[in-house]
């Protein structure tokens, strides 16, 4: 698929102020479906279809296509693609954030990059779960996704991401596989979502409060923000750390004492 050629023909620009940027090497989209070994039994969510570029590799390997985009004049264009011949894919035109989500196996998705904390966290606090998940970020986003204690980059994103999911950088991406080239350098990520013995957390929205209320006071003990006594069962070194310093498995240790 020329999809450059498609989107100068029909006077389509991305909006750079919402970090949207159309992805056109074929070879990342092929991939980005690989690394998430799509089959034939698997319902696949993508996340901003553009032009369709993803959705069309997806396509060949899925049982079923689920392809959000926003934008209306993308989604006549989606449509217009499959006219006349059974398609495996269905159009969603709506805000991601906005919609219900439909049920589906796996995500596959070059995201908007100003949502990709917003996406993110959606996917995570899915109420029935998101099973596995391949994005396009910023490679600035996919380190924080990794980030450990101590770091820069350490912050809510990474624990919230860590206790609910194992996260992988698979490869960096060139520039030039996006029409217009971005200004930052990309990264592909997958995401598995931590289930039967390897799950952590029990109550996703409620550890999702105590770590962003942790995390507006990241330069204070934990003792201090939430305001725990030093006897009995708070009396732990955690409580003498600060958010900044505690591992995903330290939160939810303490998480576990206040939800």
């Amino acid at each position: 698929m020329d999809v450059k050629k498609i989107l100068i023909e029909r006077g389509i620009r991305a909006t750079r102020s919402l970090g949207q940027y159309f992805l056109v090497d074929d070879g990342v989209a092929s991939r980005m479906v690989e690394y998430a070994g799509v089959e034939r039994g698997d319902v696949v969510l993508e996340i901003g279809a553009g032009v369709g570029s993803v959705t069309e590799k997806l396509e060949r390997k899925a049982k079923k296509v689920y392809a959000v985009e926003k934008d209306k004049e993308l989604c006549e264009l989606l449509r217009v693609r499959d006219e006349g011949k059974e398609s495996i894919t269905e159009v969603i035109e709506g805000d991601f954030m906005k919609i219900a989500l439909p049920d589906f196996d796996k995500v596959v998705a070059s995201i908007p990059f100003s949502l990709s904390s917003a996406i993110t966290y959606k996917l995570l606090l899915h109420p029935a779960g998101f099973g596995l998940a391949v994005l396009l970020y910023q490679k600035e986003f996919a380190q924080k996704l990794v980030a450990k204690p101590r770091s820069k980059s350490y912050g809510r994103l990474s624990v919230i991401s860590q206790a609910l999911a194992e996260i992988e950088i698979l490869e960096l991406v060139h520039r030039d596989a996006f029409y217009p080239s971005p200004p930052v350098k990309t990264a592909i990520v997958r995401l598995k979502e931590k289930e039967g013995e390897n799950r952590l957390v029990e109550d996703k929205d409620k550890f999702f409060e105590f770590v962003t209320a942790a995390f507006d006071h990241r330069r204070k003990k934990m003792r201090t923000i939430f305001k725990a006594s030093s006897s009995g069962s708070l009396a732990l070194a955690e409580l003498d750390k600060r958010p900044e310093e505690l591992t995903p498995e330290e939160f939810v240790k303490l998480a576990e004492l206040w939800i």
